[in-house]
């Protein structure tokens, strides 16, 4: 219940049903000055959240810096968080990824560095999928057919949120005998690194980080990311604020 509540109140309170409210009171109250007002509003609001320079600085402030993989030094663990993959595509030869591939690309990179020796996956289907594959499963069989052998991943597949995926985590490092002081590289985009590890320390789980899946490039202001309106500007700031609200109500419930 509470994962379906969460998703809603996320729902509501994002940038573009924020603004399609204020659009629709618009309308409603087109004969009167609210309706000027909401209109105002609603534009000065839809060009804020469509201003690409806008929305990479803020998500270039609030993602940490990329580590260098040289200067990591070797775990036991590589803890890969799910996500990103499309479940509302049925396939069972192959993996749909969605943006975030680099969770599991990165993870690979890093086990045949030799900086992980082994890969957690941790992942179970979300919010109401069309067929029956895991996102954990679905990774373990790209990072298979990249060439991770199959018992050097270890597939979690029922967490279906950040708190499940560090505490079904802890579970299954638990069983496996992994000293429970050891520290594991913790593996997620860098929008979601700050929840990851807050709910991963709540559960006991000692971790370091390696964010990646970056959605923010370096700054730079020209014209283009100035003053041409853009809806991957919209994208950012609904990673943001998704993010945002998952923390306060991660804090709220006791879960950080």
């Amino acid at each position: 219940m509470f994962f379906y509540l969460a998703q809603f109140l996320t729902f509501l309170a994002m940038p573009l049903t924020i603004l399609i409210i204020i659009l629709i009171l618009a309308l409603i109250y087109h004969q009167k000055n609210h309706g000027k007002l909401f209109g105002t509003i609603g534009v000065v609001l839809l060009l804020f959240f469509s201003n690409t320079f806008i929305a990479n600085t803020a998500m270039f402030l609030w993602e940490p810096a990329y580590k260098p993989i040289a200067a990591l030094p070797s775990y036991e663990f590589g803890i890969v968080l799910t996500g990103v993959t499309n479940l509302d595509k049925t396939a069972y030869d192959r993996t749909f990824f969605n943006k975030g591939a680099d969770r599991a690309t990165q993870a690979v990179q890093l086990y045949k560095m030799n900086k992980i020796k082994k890969i957690l996956i941790t992942g179970g289907q979300g919010l109401n999928p069309t067929n029956s594959n895991t996102e954990a499963k679905l990774l373990a069989d790209f990072m298979e057919i990249a060439g991770v052998p199959e018992e050097d991943i270890i597939i979690e597949n029922q967490a279906v949120n950040t708190r499940q995926n560090a505490l079904f985590t802890k579970q299954k490092l638990t069983l496996l005998n992994i000293d429970p002081e050891s520290i594991q590289l913790l593996i997620t985009s860098a929008f979601h690194m700050k929840r990851a590890k807050a709910c991963f320390d709540k559960a006991g789980v000692p971790t370091d980080t390696f964010p990646v899946d970056y959605y923010a490039s370096d700054i730079k202001a020209d014209f283009k990311s100035l003053v041409m309106p853009s809806p991957n500007g919209l994208v950012i700031w609904h990673k943001l604020f998704k993010e945002w609200i998952g923390l306060t109500v991660y804090r709220l419930v006791g879960y950080i």
